[in-house]
């Protein structure tokens, strides 16, 4: 299977970082194509430019700044995400991504002023995430990362496709015993993706 990685935290060093690590080693030792799109690393630009929104319902026009993003969301058969949870949402960077590359004509198509989800070659969906906080505070506040993905993700990609969100919560209490734990967890996971 192609599966496209998207990976979104600046620091090499950080659980995050060996996080993606594990995904990826994980997913190639279970044999599949890994695509792995490192943001940070790649110096992605999150902006959503005046003239790309002016432009952002110009099919095929929409994507020239993207262009090569666009293709490798288009060529993956599923997409994994690995990203840390700021202040209960997405980094910058990868809410930049989602602005920037799942644009009409690519995530979805308007058919008669109704939106219609356009990423059906999407076969399975996963999100590998950390929280700073307990999961009793992301859901005081809805749990918007956990929505995005179950919900507004979900909804663009093959239906009733398989859908994971693996997360370790209170990183800012976490011992090496309960990332270990995670880490292993995550293996396992993508070994079985």
């Amino acid at each position: 299977m192609r599966i496209l990685v998207v990976f979104a935290h600046p620091v090499e060093t950080s659980f995050q970082a060996a996080l993606h690590k594990t995904v990826v080693a994980s997913l190639r030792k279970a044999g599949h194509e890994v695509d792995d799109c490192d943001l940070y690393a790649e110096g992605f630009n999150p902006v959503l430019s005046r003239e790309e929104r002016l432009h952002y319902h110009d099919i095929p026009a929409n994507r020239a700044n993207v262009e090569p993003y666009v293709q490798r969301l288009l060529a993956a058969e599923a997409l994994v995400l690995v990203h840390p949870v700021w202040n209960f949402g997405l980094p910058a960077i990868l809410k930049g991504f989602f602005d920037r590359v799942f644009l009409p004509g690519v995530s979805f198509r308007m058919e008669n002023g109704k939106v219609k989800p356009n990423l059906h070659h999407i076969t399975k969906l996963t999100a590998v995430v950390t929280y700073g906080g307990a999961r009793w505070r992301a859901l005081g506040v809805g749990d918007p990362p956990r929505k995005i993905v179950r919900r507004v993700l979900r909804a663009q990609i093959k239906p009733l496709a398989p859908v994971d969100y693996l997360a370790h919560y209170d990183m800012n209490r976490s011992t090496e015993a309960t990332r270990s734990a995670f880490l292993a967890k995550v293996a396992a996971e993508m070994e079985r993706f």
